[in-house]
């Protein structure tokens, strides 16, 4: 199990990198006659958006790997032996629906059926593709064939999508093969029929109190494999950002600009960004500037990388590992031809030591900073990050598996090293990655939590439980505070829920499994086959073990981005953060402008474009269909606003939703604003208002906001 849980870690934590555009695709062919229509009897398509015609049109980029130039007649000539490409790319997601792609190509004869087409986006999402066969395509005049093929078949899930890829489905000889007027056509498909809609019933309850909102739960994390500068990060409405992820863990902060990639791109030290000037201070200004709170990942393992160049497994020693890094080839993976890996050399090779007092010294340099600025920069100190991993990840410099001991210890070490230098600190941790690690120590995975023989020695007490306990007796004993939240990681587990998936049974897994942060009663539907109930865990474990504690999800996600079931997942998980009372919650990494993901933040933070976002108390609220809808409503401080999400989870009915507002006060005005997966953000919409009910349609997979003006009781 140990090893299939690292294998799920790095795949996810894996850096990007240039991949083959074919890697993953599904690919359709056409059946018997009457499957599917017979597109040579279209007429020709008429192109709303043109992507080649005598020339790329603006905007549009060509990424291909294939062999190819323009010829003066204008058309496009590629030589796709080889297995080559031609890669269409446009720098931003495509706005609006089309009815296809229509394009003309013409190629030797003797290639038959060779090419297939498929759409693409930044995020790796898999679209199917499509084999060109004679049912997509008639004569055309200068020997070309006029193809067309349907959306529904290139985008059947309706994801958004930035790149056209052309390629091949078998080897073909050195030749050209000739395109022009490449475009997308019109939507001319007649308008679905309406769904059907079901009733459900809300309610909003303003007579309590409510729970106070933290705004630290709208967080997201830095991403250095993007431009450190990156605007869009800013536009999300993001109210925190977290420095943290596998190479915080050994990070220089002296040298700046250095940490380890570690097991996640084969063991190397390097710049962090393609900025070589950047560094944590720059990252902290970039926060400050943007109005935007830090929480900072300290290094508690002990070891940061020395410089940016050395490598853990040079192929000069170890000549025969299963891989190197294509871009740096004296970087091994640590892996043998067999298999096995390779045992790692001195910590020393890439990194010096780390004790608590060179923490203390950063810390101290960051305090002193502040005071020059008149302004706290740190609103959160993070300790390490993923630390029951250690001997996976960071085994060239940590290979034995970490024990209950040694994760206190150097807890208590590093925490009292931050608390000496600011007194004020808020310090987080353990920062553990998933649910094994909330129960057991890596020593208890290596030889079987069957035996857990680390956790046995340790009053059979879960990890997590046993180092909050541990923590209060010494804070009672030396009256230092080392532990102020206690930091959590949560990923589904699902099968391909953390993935650009986005069939049926995949979405719908995908909104299910936000159920494992909240409801006791939801047995979680992956390996884990338990109730995992993370927050309400996690508050029973404070109050047992270490009153007053807060709570952080220190890194998040739910996967399908791009897809209609990411932007509700997400959208679950924020309203579940504020109504479970939760401290600060740091999404991994960011979501892709545009992207449903992106629009559920923006759904709390900046839902009409004018700062409009969920308010700062929640109150309670309920639905009678809690199946296939949710709702979360917020108050104002001075109770005159009342903004609510609503969510409709269900791919086939719209729901007719009474709102039940009558403990609110009186309406004086109402707004809605709706979102139905259009990259361009929420629409407004209507409700109508009818005493102390507010009756309002939500469509399928979609998210609504309603905004009340309130005279309050």
């Amino acid at each position: 199990m140990a090893d299939h849980e690292a294998s799920l870690r790095r795949d996810r934590r894996a850096l990007p990198r240039l991949r083959k555009e074919w890697r993953g695709i599904v690919v359709t062919e056409r059946g018997c006659a009457g499957d599917q229509r017979d597109q040579r009897d279209q007429r020709a398509p008429v192109i709303v958006h043109p992507i080649f015609d005598r020339g790329r049109k603006e905007g549009w980029l060509d990424w291909g790997w294939a062999t190819h130039d323009d010829v003066p007649q204008g058309e496009a000539r590629i030589d796709m032996s080889g297995w080559k490409g031609w890669q269409l790319v446009h720098p931003e997601s495509l706005p609006g629906k089309y009815g296809g792609l229509a394009f003309r190509f013409r190629a030797p004869e003797s290639y038959g059926v060779f090419m297939v087409v498929h759409l693409g986006n930044a995020q790796g999402s898999t679209f199917p593709s499509v084999v060109i066969d004679a049912a997509h395509h008639k004569p055309a005049d200068g020997g070309f064939r006029e193809a067309f093929v349907s959306i529904d078949e290139l985008n059947p899930d309706g994801l958004g999508f930035d790149r056209v890829v052309f390629f091949v489905n078998k080897s073909v000889p050195p030749g050209w093969v000739s395109f022009d007027r490449i475009g997308f056509t019109a939507d001319t498909r007649p308008a679905p029929p309406p769904p059907p809609v079901k009733d459900v019933a809300m309610t909003v309850d303003c007579s309590g109190a409510g729970t106070p909102i933290s705004p630290l739960i709208y967080g997201i994390a830095f991403n250095p494999m993007k431009d450190a500068q990156d605007q869009h990060q800013w536009t999300i409405g993001a109210t925190a950002r977290r420095w943290g992820g596998n190479p915080a863990s050994r990070y220089n902060w002296q040298l700046g600009n250095a940490w380890s990639t570690a097991s996640d791109w084969f063991f190397e030290n390097v710049n962090f960004t393609s900025d070589a000037s950047y560094s944590y201070a720059r990252f902290l200004d970039a926060n400050r500037a943007h109005h935007v709170a830090t929480a900072l990942t300290v290094p508690i393992l002990g070891w940061v990388a020395k410089d940016t160049t050395s490598v853990a497994f040079p192929k000069s020693q170890h000549p025969n590992q299963a891989a190197f890094d294509g871009y740096r080839p004296e970087a091994g993976n640590g892996v043998g031809k067999d298999g096995k890996p390779i045992p790692p050399g001195p910590p020393t090779q890439t990194s010096v030591a780390a004790p608590a007092s060179f923490i203390q010294k950063w810390i101290e340099a960051i305090v002193a900073d502040d005071k020059r600025l008149g302004t706290r920069s740190v609103q959160q100190y993070i300790l390490d990050n993923e630390p029951n991993l250690w001997s996976s990840t960071h085994r060239d410099v940590h290979p034995e598996p970490l024990t209950y001991d040694e994760l206190l210890a150097r807890t208590i070490a590093v925490g009292s090293a931050i608390r000496a230098a600011d007194p004020d600190a808020v310090i987080a941790g353990p920062a553990e990655w998933g649910w094994t690690n909330y129960l057991y120590s890596a020593e208890d995975m290596k030889h079987g939590v069957s035996l857990r023989l680390d956790r046995r020695a340790h009053g059979d007490q879960p990890l997590v439980a046993w180092y909050l306990a541990k923590l209060s007796e010494h804070e009672k004993k030396t009256g230092t505070r080392i532990l102020d939240v206690l930091d959590l990681h949560f990923y589904p587990q699902g099968e391909k829920v953390y993935s650009p998936a986005a069939d049926r049974a995949t979405a719908a897994l995908r909104i299910r499994q936000t159920r494992g942060l909240w409801d006791e009663s939801y047995v979680d539907e992956s390996w884990i086959k338990d109730t995992v109930m993370l927050i309400p865990r996690m508050k029973r474990w404070i109050a047992e073990n270490y009153p007053g504690r807060g709570i952080s999800i220190g890194e998040w996600s739910f996967g399908g981005e791009m897809h209609a079931s990411g932007g509700l997942a997400v959208a679950e998980a924020l309203g579940r953060f504020g109504q479970q009372g939760v401290t600060s919650a740091f999404y991994w990494t960011y979501p892709p402008e545009g992207s449903p993901a992106f629009w559920a933040f923006r759904a709390y933070r900046n839902y009409d474009g004018r700062g409009g976002h969920f308010e700062s108390t929640s109150l309670p609220a309920k639905t009678d269909d809690a199946s296939s809808t949710s709702i979360f409503a917020s108050r104002s401080s001075d109770r005159a606003r009342v903004v609510i999400v609503a969510l409709n989870f269900s791919t086939d009915h719209a729901q007719r939703s009474r709102l039940d507002i009558g403990s609110c006060g009186a309406v004086r005005a109402h707004r809605v604003y709706a979102h139905r997966g259009q990259s361009t953000g929420f629409d407004a919409d209507k409700a109508t208002l009818s005493g102390a009910a507010l009756t309002v349609d939500i469509a399928p997979k979609s998210i609504v906001i309603i905004e009340l003006d309130m005279t309050a009781k």
